[in-house]
């Protein structure tokens, strides 16, 4: 399943990167701590976290993540963004919870 579809099914607000939703989702991980993101992510996954510093974009970049969803609303800051749209690394707003977003995602994966 790509992220476009995600994005659609879920209703969640792509901020930037819009060129880089044909990428395929291949499971995700929620985290927030980052050297267990790093640890024990995989490349494809999804990132769910409530952190929304520029570090993010750094780790996910690493990983090789398709994305990263924050949770709660929480919302970047410029240099996030910034960094973000340089690093083609999409990120995504939900108002849903890590848990819940989680859920949903894999139900997803899982059905398709």
């Amino acid at each position: 399943m790509t992220l476009a579809d995600i994005a659609k099914k879920l209703n969640l607000r792509v901020l930037c990167c819009t060129d880089r939703l044909d990428r395929v989702v291949s499971g995700g991980y929620v985290g927030d701590l980052l050297s267990d993101v790093i640890a024990n992510s995989r490349a494809g996954d999804i990132w769910i976290t409530r952190q929304s510093h520029r570090n993010i974009v750094a780790v996910a970049s690493l990983k090789e993540h398709a994305a990263v969803i924050l949770a709660l609303g929480k919302e970047p800051d410029d240099e996030t963004l910034e960094k973000a749209t340089d690093e083609g690394v999409p990120l995504i707003v939900t108002n849903l919870s890590g848990f819940e977003v989680a859920g949903r995602i894999y139900e997803l994966l899982t059905r398709s």
